[in-house]
């Protein structure tokens, strides 16, 4: 059965920078730790779920313009995190950054597919992939605002791994209602009430998880909250009604830099085909460039995590 799998690149290479220790290292030095656990996160994730189609989500802009015309708080504190070199900042280390490139290059000669787009985010990428995907989806993230995205009918979920990739959740419409009383199609709307300090969403004041998710089951969403706010004869409480008129202009944006895109253009021809895991198919070898993945694996040292990809790859 066809299965497509979505990584949010970029959370799983951070996750491996941090979590694998730096001490792994090519011949001449440069640190490998990033390289080596994105490809064993990619080698169990392939092993225990089997996806025919397979895409790394790539970070082309993680702090879009537009967004940050739109709410100027929009991820700021990461920007100031990076320049004091604080533990949650967005911009990439140095000892990553000389990594990422070399992680592109290894998918490439994997023929694993790396789809990006300017001006958008890789949650925007895993938007539109999974929304228009003709097939069952997981997406794989640490990323809670990807919960809008789940979809039991479309058969759409996600592979959180904020506890790590091995004791990663598997977050369906059940779970989202379990965790937080609301549907996943109502995850944005909820995110922008109750807020996210980690992506520079201050929320409406007072409003927290609990009062979010009684305001939506009462409204059904944002715009129904707001339309009860401005009509006296709702049941808001006169506190509710206050805090929701007085956040007027944040909500008038804040949903726009929630939501992921779900129709960029990005550029396949077929999806379908394009997104095929290497070692589907007589014309999808595992890997790509067999020369170039010998070369690279050689140059950084990269021989056991490559052997274990493959393998996977391969398999079924």
């Amino acid at each position: 059965m066809a299965r497509l799998m979505l990584l949010d690149t970029a959370s799983l290479y951070f996750r491996a920078f941090f979590g694998v220790p730096d001490s792994l290292r090519a011949p001449d030095g440069t640190p490998v730790n990033a390289v080596r656990g994105l490809l064993d996160f990619i080698a169990r994730l392939v092993a225990d779920y089997q996806p025919t189609h397979l895409a790394c989500a790539w970070d082309n802009d993680w702090r879009p313009q537009w967004r940050v015309d739109l709410l100027p708080t929009y991820k700021a504190h990461r920007v100031e995190a990076e320049r004091q070199d604080a533990p949650d900042a967005e911009e990439v280390p140095d000892a990553l950054a000389v990594q990422v490139p070399v992680i592109q290059e290894v998918l490439a000669a994997l023929g694993i597919a790396v789809v990006g787009a300017d001006g958008y985010e890789a949650d925007d990428v895993i938007g539109t992939l999974a929304t228009s995907a003709s097939m069952p989806v997981e997406v794989v993230t640490g990323d809670r605002d990807l919960f809008q995205l789940v979809d039991d009918e479309a058969q759409v979920r996600v592979l959180y791994t904020a506890r790590g990739v091995g004791k990663h959740e598997q977050v369906t419409g059940a779970v989202v209602r379990q965790k937080y009383g609301i549907d996943p199609h109502q995850y944005a709307d909820f995110a922008t009430l109750r807020g996210d300090p980690s992506d520079g969403l201050p929320g409406v004041k007072g409003v927290g998880d609990k009062t979010a998710a009684t305001l939506l089951g009462a409204y059904g969403d944002l715009a129904a909250i707001r339309a009860a706010a401005a009509d006296p004869s709702t049941s808001l409480t006169p506190a509710q009604r206050k805090r929701i008129t007085e956040a007027a202009d944040y909500l008038d944006v804040a949903p726009q830099v929630v939501a992921v895109a779900r129709d960029l253009d990005l550029g396949l021809t077929d999806p379908a085909r394009d997104l095929l895991r290497p070692g589907v198919g007589e014309d999808r070898p595992a890997p790509a460039d067999q020369a170039a993945l010998d070369a690279l694996s050689e140059r950084w040292g990269l021989a056991g995590s490559v052997e274990r990809v493959l393998a996977a790859l391969r398999a079924g």
